[in-house]
């Protein structure tokens, strides 16, 4: 079962992978993480997406694990020459790599399950795990992800990727959840509100609030997100913010109903 923290705890997530920079596939799976993350009291606090260069991904490894509580890597861990997610964590942590029996094990299941294949050194870059490193589980398909130190490696397929997320929650020290309200304000552009947006943000330091501006073909708005880990806090800091934009003139101000927020 994952600890909790009366701190924050933060995490990083690093997107290995040139088909995500060439824009021929479309990452999803940092939107899923940052939503599972924020249910067990993880604070989401950077991203970054690095091509499949062996020295970049050490980098970038090296720089975010050293910098927060955790860091989550999607993509690279499969069968093919450009998969090299696995040598550069090994290269990170200076441990080598060796192929874990369970993961051979279930290989040579799927390969026993069709007639005529055979284990070919393809699939066998899929077991390789650094010296030191635990398995994370796969329900879905494939061999399994693996942890080392502070660092889940996890596949850069979206639906394996989230079963894997399932058995990375309870290794997680989480921090109190953050809770979310949404102020909409329509009919007033940011300029109008930010002076009030502004003085109820420094009046409430731990709190975060962003103003995300829309236009729905007919008028001008922003939805101003309120985030923060106090219930209480949160509640008097919306009632001060509504009260904040009806004294600036603003007409139509009101809080959203949760439905709405997640429609």
């Amino acid at each position: 079962m994952a600890e909790t923290s009366s701190e924050r705890v933060t995490a990083a997530v690093l997107i290995i992978g040139d088909e995500i920079l060439s824009g021929r596939t479309q990452d999803t799976n940092l939107r899923d993480i940052a939503k599972y993350l924020a249910v067990h009291g993880v604070d989401l606090t950077e991203a970054r997406t690095v091509p499949d260069v062996h020295e970049e991904i050490i980098a970038a490894l090296d720089a975010l694990r050293a910098r927060y509580d955790y860091v989550i890597t999607t993509g690279g861990i499969g069968p093919t020459h450009d998969d090299i997610t696995a040598d550069a964590v090994a290269a990170a942590f200076g441990v080598e790599l060796y192929e874990h029996p369970e993961i051979i094990e279930l290989i040579e299941a799927r390969v026993r399950s069709r007639p005529g294949a055979v284990m070919n050194a393809a699939m066998r870059r899929m077991a390789r795990v650094p010296v030191g490193g635990e398995l994370v589980r796969n329900p879905v398909s494939g061999p399994p992800g693996f942890t080392i130190g502070n660092v889940f490696v996890l596949a850069g397929v979206p639906s394996i990727m989230r079963g894997m997320l399932e058995d990375v929650g309870p290794r997680l020290r989480g921090g109190a959840v953050t809770v979310s309200r949404t102020v909409r304000v329509e009919g007033s552009g940011e300029s109008v509100i930010a002076a009030p947006l502004e003085a109820v943000a420094k009046a409430h330091p731990a709190m975060s609030l962003g103003s995300y501006p829309f236009f729905d073909g007919t008028q001008f708005g922003s939805n101003l997100v309120l985030r923060g880990r106090d219930p209480e806090e949160l509640s008097a800091t919306v009632a001060e913010l509504v009260a904040a934009l009806k004294a600036e003139g603003v007409a139509s101000v009101r809080e959203m109903e949760p439905a709405e927020v997640a429609a």
